[in-house]
């Protein structure tokens, strides 16, 4: 079974006949309803700020990490653990570089 089949996987594979308008406004929902809180209020505030303006490479590169489990995600974004080299990507750097201190308060 390959990772993207797993249960709990919304989206299995990026569907390239989908709306730009449409994706960012799924994205958008996944960010906020992940299953851990810590992991709704880093990506959702994330999808948030961001999601309107970034490419549809850059989509690619969110939507690709939005399959990744929350604790892993979490770990990575407040840099508990390094990410692996092919999900430290710019998309990352920009999940990490944000301080989400001032978010929550």
């Amino acid at each position: 079974m390959s990772r993207f089949d797993a249960p709990g996987f919304i989206e299995p594979e990026i569907d390239k006949n989908e709306s730009i308008e449409i994706r960012r406004k799924r994205l958008k929902f996944r960010s906020w309803h992940r299953g851990i809180k810590e992991a709704d209020l880093l990506l959702g505030n994330f999808a948030d700020a961001h999601l309107d303006s970034l490419s549809e490479a850059q989509l690619d590169f969110y939507e690709n990490l939005l399959r990744e489990a929350d604790s892993d995600l979490v770990a990575w974004i407040t840099s508990d653990r390094e990410p692996p080299e092919h999900l430290n990507h710019e998309i990352m750097q920009l999940l990490r570089s944000i301080d989400y201190l001032k978010i929550v308060k």
